[in-house]
């Protein structure tokens, strides 16, 4: 397997249209064609997690943040892009994630929103227009004895497939018109004088990967010289994918007892928290890492309890004058659980491939009593 095919492994699980604008995901370096056979987990691309992946002779490191966020105006030894540097010198490639496994079905936020017992969470801003298949609604004009012809035509290309219902389509009848200029080849009506005939507006569901096949069917089937045909993107409506988590518990749940399991689950040692520390959650919201910018969607949906890696000054401020308790894990910590089942599912999927979690990857922040 090669760097390209484990990245469609990787897609498969996390697909990267879900990613946020501002992000910087994928295969950040690295040759696609590079044979990988050795693959290190990592929340961060730290200096120690390199120097692991050389001992272990990884060949790519799945890194939740990106090694690389601005363009880069040099690579050097001596400053920030020496992490760069030294992965280039290993032939180390590397691949992002990042925000693409936040917004992902069964990804870090619905982890987090298990932990604290969210029924049916749903994200709360930053939304995404993702589909993992775009489909587009496809619209012809032909005359009503060529319908059912064309109709098949399209069918049979891969047009009208809605769940488990095949040729899937309507028409309505109405008058259609031309007129025939100097250099067409008319199949009904003569050059020089408008027509009108009876047609039937047909439409039908396409997914973008058959469109190139059922408008080149349609053309072979139609009797016109040049058919009147229209494609129209659709809205993945159902499906919206975004940052954070936000629901109902399936019961009013005592505070400490949801920062309890949120603790076993992660692994924090400690927990900021902001707000009333008995507080009896009924509505929860959880987001990884920092995630401030949704705090006043959050105060507006009347949740008790925010779960989430870190918060600056002033949001914990308003969470607080709005009666809002939140609970800080620490920006990896919130994260860092994750990974663990994201290796598991790379094992099923990529066959021949060794895949560890790195072991020197760590919060960076020391949790002390003083």
């Amino acid at each position: 397997m090669n760097v390209k095919d484990f990245a469609a492994v990787v897609e498969q699980i996390t697909p990267l249209g879900l990613a946020q604008p501002w992000d910087n995901v994928g295969l950040l370096l690295g040759n696609p064609r590079q044979n990988v056979r050795n693959v290190l987990l990592t929340i961060d691309v730290t200096q120690a997690v390199v120097a692991e992946a050389k001992e272990l002779k990884t060949d790519l490191i799945l890194s939740y943040h990106p090694v690389i966020w601005d363009g880069l105006k040099k690579i050097r030894t001596d400053d920030a892009s020496k992490t760069v540097h030294e992965l280039i010198r290993a032939g180390i490639s590397v691949f992002s994630i990042h925000t693409a496994l936040d917004a992902v079905g069964g990804g870090v936020n619905d982890g987090l929103a298990e932990m604290v017992g969210i029924q049916d969470p749903k994200p709360i801003g930053d939304y995404i227009q993702y589909s993992p298949q775009e489909f587009y609604k496809f619209v012809v004009f032909v005359p009503v004895d060529a319908l059912a012809g064309v109709a098949n035509a399209i069918f049979e290309a891969g047009a009208g497939w809605i769940g488990n219902y095949s040729h899937c389509g309507f028409n309505a009848e109405g008058t259609g018109t031309f007129l025939p200029l100097e250099g067409a080849r008319p199949a009904i009506g003569r050059r020089g004088r408008l027509e009108e005939v009876q047609e039937a507006r047909l439409e039908t569901i396409v997914p973008a990967d058959k469109v190139q096949a059922v408008v080149e069917a349609m053309k072979r089937a139609h009797p016109y010289e040049v058919p009147a045909f229209d494609i129209y993107k659709l809205f993945d409506y159902a499906s919206r994918f975004g940052l954070g988590r936000i629901g109902t518990l399936a019961e009013p749940t005592r505070l400490d007892r949801i920062i309890a399991a949120v603790k076993r689950r992660t692994g924090a040692r400690a927990v900021g928290l902001v707000g009333d520390p008995k507080r009896l959650v009924r509505k929860a919201a959880v987001c990884a890492g920092t995630c401030g910018a949704i705090l006043n969607l959050i105060i507006a949906a009347g949740a008790d309890l925010y779960l989430t890696g870190e918060l600056k000054h002033h949001q914990a401020l308003a969470a607080q004058e709005a009666g809002l308790t939140c609970v800080c894990l620490s920006h990896t910590v919130s994260e860092r659980f994750i990974l663990k089942k994201l290796a598991g599912q790379i094992r099923t999927l990529a066959k021949g491939v060794a895949i560890k979690v790195s072991r020197k990857d760590a919060d960076p922040f020391t949790w002390k009593n003083v």
